[in-house]
């Protein structure tokens, strides 16, 4: 029998959730999945940059690119968006936990409001916004291919950051075993769990974090790809490219895994 590979990439017709959506890494990857075809429903804590964005992707990649604003960082906002998504959609495909704080302070004064929004934002709605979806995830799970749940992590989760950031070190080490944890209880489900750790991007976080001030558009991110094996940092198609081969029938029998997406920082540094 000659196997085919038609569609072997594809997320045509998918329901996706991307939370942190409106910037970064977060718009990078809806649009990505936006432009392979899903619809996508993007959050983010500010409502009026998540309804530009969401505007301003599905006229560049001709799609349907919803905004549900919400402030995941509390539980009402866990709670809210996940209510709303139910009331517009009977199954979600695709859920990518991206959404994210960090918080830089000396460890002589990092402070406790430093820890607690962190790890609120980046572990704690990692996992009861995934709990609030289970009936969507279930529904699509149970009608076709298996849902998928991407978490984003990052490489400071894989080793030691250069920056006083130490919830978020430890927020996405946590993210990372989440991760497996949520695999070990939802395989069998047909939802799929994996994570991605993102390096450097020429994010507003990495900018911040720099010396760029947050600005994106006219930083000298040759400068800091330099010093990445790669000899540069990471671009839309990179990241975009990663989430929708785990989204997809080709990574169907990855589960569980935690993958860098650094240019090499932990592999070969």
């Amino acid at each position: 029998m000659t196997t085919t590979f038609d569609g072997l990439f594809s997320v045509q017709g998918k329901v996706a959730l991307v939370t942190g959506g409106s910037r970064g890494i977060g718009e990078m990857i809806a649009a990505g999945l936006l432009a392979a075809g899903a619809k996508v429903y993007i959050s983010s804590r500010k409502a009026a940059v998540c309804d530009a964005t969401a505007k301003r992707l599905s006229e560049a990649y001709q799609g349907e690119c919803i905004s549900l604003p919400a402030d995941l960082s509390v539980m009402e906002g866990v709670t809210s968006l996940a209510t709303r998504l139910a009331d517009l959609e009977p199954r979600l495909d695709i859920l990518i936990n991206n959404a994210g704080a960090a918080w830089g302070a000396p460890i002589d004064a990092f402070p406790e409001v430093g820890w607690d929004k962190v790890m609120d934002t980046n572990v704690k709605a990692v996992f009861f916004l995934t709990q609030k979806l289970l009936p969507l995830l279930r529904k699509a799970g149970a009608e076709g291919a298996p849902a998928r749940v991407v978490n984003i992590g990052s490489i400071d989760g894989l080793k030691s950051a250069t920056f006083d950031t130490f919830s978020y070190g430890a927020s996405k080490a946590a993210v990372h075993h989440l991760t497996r944890f949520l695999a070990a209880h939802l395989t069998k489900e047909r939802i799929l769990c994996n994570a991605i750790a993102p390096g450097p991007y020429p994010t507003w976080m990495l900018s911040t974090g720099v010396g760029f001030g947050g600005e994106t558009e006219t930083a000298d991110w040759d400068r800091i790809g330099r010093n990445n094996p790669s000899g540069r940092v990471g671009t839309p198609e990179d990241i975009a490219g990663l989430a929708i081969f785990l989204c997809s029938r080709a990574g169907e029998f990855v589960v569980g895994q935690v993958i860098a997406s650094d240019g090499g920082v932990v592999g070969v540094s």
